[in-house]
C-alpha cells in the first residue's frame, strides 16, 4: 500500500494506491482543510485511522515549497516538515518529501488522454523539454527535462519571480501592489487564488470599478474566487470580467516566460485548480494572446502545445509514481525506478 498526499495552502489532498502489475490503482482519497490542523502528521494518522490503518510501506508527499536536505517551512502554512521526523513518527520506513510541482510533473506520464485537455496544438510531433505552470492557491513551476528517453521534473519556484507588467494597466496594478504589499511583488501575487482577490481589489479600489452591494455581499458570504470565477466568464459583472481578463493574460505572460526559458518545445502543461474551473476564460484567446506575444520568438510559442491538466489527482497519481519506484529502488527491487 502507497500513501500520497498533495498539500497545499488551503487543503491537504491524501489517498492510498496499489501497485499492482505493473499500474497504481485508486484506493481511496479523502481532502482536509489546512488551516483546521497542526500539521501534517495529525492529518495522517486521522487519514489512516478511518481507513483502518493500514501497512504503508511507501508514502511520498507533494510540498508547496523548497525542500531542502528533507526539509522545509511550507510557504502559505506555518509549518515545518522533516522527511526523519514525519518517517520515525508514522512508522513508514520509505517516506519522500518533494517539491508540489515535481510530484505534478511525475504525475503527467500517469493521466489518460481525457484528463487533458488541449487549449492549443502547436507541433505535438516535437520532442523536447516541458514546462509546469499551476495556478492555485499559490503560483508553482517546474521543469520537465528530457533526457533522451523520459522526461524528468525538476522543482522551481519561478513563482516568487519578479512581476513584470506589459501594458499601462498592469504597471498600475503593480504600483498599487507595491503600496498593498510595502514592496516587492511577485508573479504569485498576480497568478493564484490570492491574485484574483488583488486584481478585483486593485480594479475596485484604483480603477474605481463599481462594486455592487450584492456583489460585495456575495464576496463576503461565498469563496471570493469562485463568485469572480462565475460572474467573469458569464459577463454579468463588469468588475469580475476586467478580474478574469488581466488575470488571463498575466498567466499566460508568465507561461510563456517559463517556455522561453526551459525551451519547452516538448509543450507547456497548466496544472492547479483554477484553470479548469474557468474554462470558457481559458477558451477565449485572452491567455494564448500572452502567451504568444514574445516579439521574435513569437513563432517558436506559437508551436509549442499548450495543454491544461483537468484531474485535480494528478500531483497525488505522481507522489504515489514516486513513492513507488524510489522505495523499490532503495529495496533492490525496482520496478519502475529507471524511469523516474
Amino acid at each position: 500500500m502507497i500513501l500520497a498526499g498533495d498539500v497545499g495552502g488551503t487543503k491537504v489532498h491524501l489517498a492510498l494506491y496499489e501497485f499492482q502489475q505493473g499500474r497504481l490503482t485508486h484506493v481511496h482519497d479523502e481532502k482536509y482543510p489546512a488551516q483546521q490542523h497542526a500539521g501534517l502528521e495529525e492529518i495522517v494518522r486521522e487519514f489512516l485511522t478511518a481507513n483502518g490503518s493500514p501497512n504503508v510501506t511507501a508514502a511520498c508527499f507533494g510540498v508547496p515549497g523548497p525542500v531542502r536536505g528533507g526539509r522545509l517551512k511550507l510557504t502559505n502554512l506555518p509549518w515545518i516538515l522533516d522527511t526523519r521526523e514525519l518517517s520515525m513518527h508514522l512508522k513508514i520506513e520509505h517516506l519522500f518529501l518533494i517539491n508540489d510541482l515535481e510530484a505534478n510533473g511525475y504525475g503527467i506520464p500517469e493521466l489518460a488522454a481525457d484528463q487533458i485537455f488541449e487549449l492549443s496544438a502547436g507541433d505535438s510531433g516535437v520532442v523536447g523539454n516541458r514546462g509546469l505552470v499551476s495556478a492555485g492557491t499559490g503560483l508553482g513551476e517546474a521543469i520537465l527535462v528530457w533526457n533522451g528517453k523520459s522526461h524528468t521534473p525538476m522543482a522551481s519556484e519561478g513563482g516568487h519571480a519578479d512581476f513584470a507588467p506589459r501594458n499601462e494597466l498592469e504597471i498600475d496594478l503593480l504600483r498599487y501592489l507595491q503600496k498593498e504589499l510595502n514592496g516587492r511583488v511577485s508573479y504569485e501575487r498576480v497568478v493564484s487564488g490570492i491574485g484574483l482577490k488583488n486584481v478585483y481589489s486593485f480594479l475596485r479600489d484604483d480603477k474605481k470599478l463599481e462594486e455592487p452591494a450584492w456583489l460585495k455581499e456575495r464576496m463576503q458570504q461565498e469563496d471570493p474566487n469562485a463568485v469572480i470565477g462565475e460572474l467573469g466568464e458569464s459577463g454579468e459583472n463588469e468588475l469580475c470580467t476586467k478580474t478574469l481578463d488581466i488575470f488571463a493574460a498575466v498567466y499566460g505572460a508568465e507561461a510563456g516566460n517559463l517556455a522561453l526559458k526551459v525551451l519547452s518545445v516538448g509543450g507547456l502543461y497548466l496544472g492547479g485548480g483554477i484553470a479548469p474551473k474557468i474554462m470558457k476564460k481559458m477558451k477565449d484567446g485572452t491567455f494564448m494572446k500572452a502567451f504568444t506575444d514574445k516579439g521574435r520568438l513569437s513563432d517558436l510559442l506559437v508551436h509549442t502545445p499548450v495543454r491544461i491538466i483537468l484531474d485535480s489527482r494528478c500531483a497525488l497519481l505522481g507522489a504515489a509514481a514516486f513513492a513507488e519506484a524510489r522505495a523499490a529502488e532503495l529495496s533492490g527491487a525496482s520496478a519502475r525506478a529507471a524511469s523516474l
